[in-house]
């Protein structure tokens, strides 16, 4: 391995064949026309079908009618017929268990004849279209199945389009859907949020009627913006670290970081760029409107983000697109690295979800007007969301709970631990005086200018008020934006959990309204008392100021906003009294769904931690002990060499260099036992909230000890023998 260090750029910045498509038909096309071109869409169906058969499949994915077979059975046929004119040979149903990854199962379209003398046909029936049964027991399900309980089922989503993946030899048709258990039980994260958009667009539904009759339903739209590292493979596959936690669990501080300043929004290296416009040209033909690209914080870091979507359709999307990246990397020769905190001391990733509602007529209903003061119907969504965070902070808090991100939250580069609402100086001024005069025309400052008095330069208009980076849920315009969700998450899990919570509180919110109605027939009015005695919980929870800073979390501990740190501590919430009515009550999750997702949570964070500590076990015992004893070997040659040529005072330097390599070898060793005798006491408790507990407090700190001495060590040791990639190679050579 001497000869990495030695070569370090041979291989680095040469793509190869990969697996993906030809791009060479798409290559001077306009992206408006690749724009989903392999996807089968509403138009798609209109394109193949009866005007009568349309409109009827146009309530079921647009309406959310229920679907019968016989509608099903068209749907079928057209997308066979589609697909195959494409070259399509193969179906899959595709689904989000609970895992990091999303899950298929390939069938042919061809069925052989049992007549010797028929050739077979190619088809696609209703029932195959709309149902699948994958094994139930081989997915993570929190103690829902056992393993001689394997049955489950796949149904198709048709909210979602169907959708072609292409590689350079074959064409398969990917069909969207929920998995649940034989129970009926969900299994997945996808069927939660779609219970969460319905249990929304009822209880919004009912609230925007207030304003607006004709409204006939609400929906939630949600845009992402991913981050992600990219590092060379030849130094990927040099890390089993990276290869099998996707993540660096040591790593000396290399010279030059983050520091200069001078890799965010800078010139995107070539290599990188050509990276990049390929998965993106292919996302667009899937449908997803990638429009943002550019360079992160830290070295090797960078961000996509498309435009905004409906929220379940916007889920999907990220989870193609992270599939679409990793596949598209390799033919680049990178691997990309979605975890949280890959590299100690630099930025970590994170994928701001901006969240926003709109209803039937394409209004978006968190727009403030001209004059938001006097805006009842942007007030009543504005506040309600307030006071859901307020009231259910936890659950919001456990839906991004992992081990990654107890890493990322609190650090420099991403919002702390306490759930806090930024709504901007103008808002908050407009709270203010609405809790005590209620509407109010006016009083917003006259929009300002800013004019640098350079007669090429324009001038701009100002924004009514600033960003803030270190909330975790800032209000940003016209829509919120989640900042505190980690890179590698499902969106699906927070966004299920916040359509829930805002579910719930305008379900409270209309009820205290029609009871109010009962006496008072002004409507407004009522709206108007009710959102103040809101005000309280508003402003406990609303925080314009450093969220990084001591003194916010003194104060935030004062408000009795919890700041909680770690993913078992974060995950009891989900079990809690007030989880199960609030889901309960909007259908989202049974207790006994509640209760498993919360075991598979656990186990899950539990097996991260463990493979760490046992890489940590192998790679010292294997790689980085035997550097330093080759390391100390040479040296003690060298004195030896020196000591029989009579050179006792240059002999003497030489100790000096062994002295704490050995120091640092004898205590990364006492480490290692330390942290071996910890992970068996964790690894012997039958409970896995007893287990992830042990696993947080007593494993989990001994991570910094044992790193500790081998970031020193990588310091020491002679740099033709230590036997990894080090950040600089990482971080820098793309």
């Amino acid at each position: 391995m001497s000869t990495l260090q030695q070569r370090p750029t041979e291989h680095v910045g040469h793509g190869h064949d990969g697996d993906l498509g030809d791009q060479s038909e798409a290559v001077g096309r306009r992206l408006s026309e690749v724009f989903a071109e392999n996807i089968f869409s509403l138009s798609t169906f209109k394109d193949h079908l009866s005007e009568s058969t349309y409109e009827r499949i146009k309530g079921v994915i647009l309406k959310q009618e229920p679907l019968d077979l016989e509608t099903a059975e068209h749907m079928a046929q057209a997308m066979i017929e589609w697909a195959m004119r494409k070259g399509v040979t193969h179906y899959t149903h595709w689904f989000h268990p609970l895992t990091d990854a999303s899950a298929e199962k390939h069938d042919a379209f061809f069925k052989p004849s049992l007549n010797l003398e028929d050739r077979g046909i190619e088809s696609l029936s209703a029932s195959e279209l709309v149902q699948r049964e994958p094994d139930g027991s081989s997915f993570p399900t929190g103690g829902l199945r056992a393993t001689h309980e394997a049955r489950s089922y796949t149904i198709w989503d048709p909210s979602s389009p169907t959708f072609i993946l292409e590689t350079k030899n074959g064409k398969t048709l990917y069909v969207p859907a929920v998995f649940i258990s034989y129970t009926g039980e969900s299994l997945d994260y996808k069927t939660p949020l779609l219970k969460a958009n319905h249990a929304l667009n009822v209880a919004a539904t009912r609230a925007c009627q207030y304003f607006d009759k004709t409204v006939t339903h609400v929906f939630s739209t949600l845009g992402w913006e991913q981050e992600y590292f990219l590092v060379d493979e030849r130094f990927f596959n040099s890390r089993p670290d990276l290869l099998l936690a996707g993540r660096t669990i040591f790593g000396g501080k290399s010279a030059k970081g983050q520091q200069m300043d001078d890799h965010y929004f800078g010139s995107i290296p070539i290599r990188v760029q050509d990276f990049m416009k390929e998965f993106e040209l292919e996302a667009l033909k899937l449908g997803i409107p990638i429009v943002t690209r550019h360079n992160e914080v830290a070295p090797g870091q960078y961000e996509c983000a498309p435009m905004f979507e409906e929220t379940n359709m916007a889920v999907d999307h990220n989870l193609l697109l992270m599939d679409l990246m990793q596949k598209t990397a390799i033919k680049h020769r990178f691997r990309i690295l979605f975890g949280e905190k890959p590299f100690a001391g630099l930025n970590g990733s994170g994928k701001h979800n901006n969240w926003s509602l709109a209803n039937s007529h394409g209004k978006v209903l968190l727009s403030p007007g001209d004059d938001p003061g006097s805006n009842l119907q942007f007030l009543t969504f504005f506040i309600n969301i307030i006071k859901a965070i307020h009231d259910n902070g936890d659950l919001l808090r456990a839906s991004i709970a992992s081990a990654g991100n107890d890493h990322r939250l609190g650090a420099n580069e991403a919002p702390p631990a306490i759930m806090s609402v930024f709504t901007g100086a103008l808002l908050e001024r407009v709270l203010s005086r609405f809790k005590t005069e209620g509407l109010v025309s006016g009083g917003t400052e006259n929009e300002e200018v800013i004019d640098l008095q350079l007669t090429k330069i324009a001038a701009i208009p100002k924004d009514q008020t600033d960003r803030n980076r270190t909330s975790p849920f800032p209000f940003t315009g016209n829509r919120f934006e989640f900042r505190a969700v980690g890179a590698s998450a499902n969106c699906a899990a927070p966004m299920t959990v916040l359509n829930t919570i805002l579910a719930n509180q305008l379900t409270a919110f209309s009820e205290e309204v029609e009871r109010r109605t009962q006496t008072n027939p002004n409507a407004d009015e009522n709206i108007v008392a009710v959102l103040q005695g809101y005000m309280p919980d508003v402003e406990r929870i609303v925080f314009n100021g450093n969220g990084y800073s001591e003194e916010w979390e003194k104060d935030a501990a004062a408000r009795g906003l919890p700041n909680t740190r770690t993913t078992p501590d974060a995950l009891k919430a989900m079990i809690s009294d007030k989880a199960k009515h609030v889901f309960g009550a909007q259908g989202v999750f049974s207790e006994r769904e509640l209760h498993s997702r919360y075991e598979v949570l656990l186990e899950n964070y539990v097996n991260k931690i463990a493979v760490e500590a046992d890489l940590f076990e192998e790679m010292s015992r294997t790689q980085v002990l035997p550097a330093a004893l080759e390391a100390i070997n040479k040296l003690s040659e060298t004195h030896r060499n020196l000591d029989g040529m009579g050179l006792k005072q240059e002999a003497q330097s030489i100790v000096s260099q062994v002295v704490p390599i050995a120091e640092q070898t004898n205590g990364l060793t006492k480490g290692l036992t330390e942290l071996k005798k910890a992970k068996a006491a964790a690894d012997a408790m039958s409970d896995t909230a007893a287990m992830a507990q042990a696993y947080c407090d007593r494993v989990k700190p001994l991570f910094d000890v044992v790193r500790s001495s081998i970031d020193t060590l990588e310091g020491l040791v002679d740099d033709r023998i230590w036997p990894l990639p080090k950040y600089r190679e990482l971080l820098f050579l793309r």
